[in-house]
């Protein structure tokens, strides 16, 4: 009744946010994902999909096919994975997440490479400005940057990165100089919305004493290439990652501000599952980052 070809099906479903990214996955159109779909919710005599919305959410019974599917994979791949080192050989299926820009910049040439040395491990890699939320239990790895709250995951730092206030000299030559935090509510200020983190609540430290700012948010995005450009054009200040300003600063299109300031950081971190189990390929993988990121490029 369930065939390998199914299981394999369930499990992009889980670990993709719509149909259209299930189908990009599977390498095929939404309409052979729908078709598919609702031939094996005819077959097992259930609804695996709930129906509306825009997300795609499983029903408990898909929830449960998806999960035991993921399980049965696993125990297939492990065994294939022994009789391959046995051989010398990394083969399987690595399913990794990532921030968009960080991931565009920094993850996929490491995944390219990584391909390259083991070509017969396959590799998804999905990037988000909230990749923690791209069904998270299916993904073996999920790099992460920035606030972190209460999480069942395990977590591996990556490299350090820093966060940065800085803003344009034509920005600063127009509206002045901020000298402490609290000048910056008499700024405009751009703000990168990701990670679902409270992005206009800005935290400062020095000396044992903190100081936090409500800015008000006068432009924002979920890209952060576009807030880059919009700070490097001169609309506002912005509150950056490291990796994404050190070009701009060492170029100085872009200066420090409040340098004697500390900002809460945002390490580069990967997350893994709990219920994932540490393949050769993952912590190949692993290793791969952790030499791409040393020392770290941005800095």
């Amino acid at each position: 009744m369930i065939k390998s070809d199914d299981m394999l099906f369930m499990v992009a479903i889980s670990c993709s946010a719509s149909l259209a990214a299930a189908a990009r996955m599977l390498n095929v159109t939404p309409p052979a994902v729908t078709q598919r779909l609702q031939s094996l919710e005819s077959r097992l005599g259930v609804q695996l999909v709930e129906r509306g919305g825009g997300l795609l959410v499983l029903t408990n019974e898909g929830d449960l096919l998806a999960r035991r599917s993921k399980g049965i994979l696993n125990d297939v791949d492990k065994l294939i994975e022994e009789l391959q080192k046995r051989k010398g050989v990394v083969s399987g299926h690595l399913y990794i997440s990532g921030p968009t820009g960080f991931g565009r910049r920094y993850i996929a040439p490491v995944v390219r490479e990584f391909r390259t040395q083991f070509p017969q491990v396959n590799i998804n890699l999905e990037l988000s400005d909230n990749p923690i939320a791209l069904k998270p239990n299916t993904c073996d790895i999920i790099i992460h940057i920035g606030e972190l709250r209460s999480q069942p995951y395990k977590m591996i730092t990556l490299a350090p990165n820093d966060r940065i206030l800085c803003a344009s000299p034509n920005y600063l030559s127009v509206n002045g100089t901020p000298r402490t935090p609290h000048d910056l509510v008499n700024h405009d200020c751009l703000t990168l919305r990701e990670n679902d983190e409270d992005v206009t609540l800005w935290r400062f430290h020095v000396g044992g004493k903190t100081e936090t700012v409500r800015i008000t948010e006068g432009i924002s995005s979920n890209d952060g290439d576009v807030i880059l450009d919009w700070a490097l054009s001169g609309l506002g200040i912005i509150l950056r990652s490291e990796w994404d300003v050190a070009d701009a600063l060492a170029s100085g299109r872009l200066i420090r501000l409040l340098p004697d300031w500390g900002i809460p950081d945002a390490s580069v971190v990967a997350l893994l599952g709990l219920n994932h189990r540490r393949t050769a390929r993952m912590r190949m993988f692993l290793e791969a980052l952790r030499q791409a990121f040393t020392p770290p490029p941005w800095r």
